[in-house]
């Protein structure tokens, strides 16, 4: 498990890179602000997550179940949420909004509060 944390949290990190310059420079002249916003929102949410997969990864007990929910929930929340909301983004800008990925972003978004609960049940318990 430690392994997976460690490469999605690397892979979220350097896409997050990717995607925030890609925002910055080549969509900041084709978006409205909202929609701008909306982006970066999921590119901060990308980064913020590689980050604590990154912490997670080199400080999981590889034999906790509870440590695999976690990064599970935070490896799922972050493709739905943010990968959701640039699906949306891109879209919108094309005048073709994919609404059915309408949903799914705040199911992600309920992914990540999952992982950050079950990480608060870990420390509690």
């Amino acid at each position: 498990m430690t392994e997976t944390a460690l490469i999605f949290g690397s892979l979220f990190g350097f896409t997050a890179v990717i995607f925030g310059a890609f925002g910055a420079h080549l969509l900041k002249k084709k978006l409205t602000q909202d929609l701008l916003n909306s982006f970066e929102t999921g590119v901060k949410y990308q980064m913020y997550h590689a980050i604590v997969l990154l912490t997670l990864g080199f400080n999981l007990d590889t034999k906790s179940s509870i440590d695999t929910y976690i990064t599970y929930a935070f490896i799922i929340g972050t493709i739905l949420f943010s990968f959701s909301i640039y699906g949306l983004v891109i879209s919108s800008a094309k005048n073709k909004k994919l609404k059915f990925l309408g949903p799914i972003t705040p199911l992600g978004g309920l992914f990540l509060a999952l992982g950050w609960a079950l990480l608060i049940f870990k420390f509690l318990f």
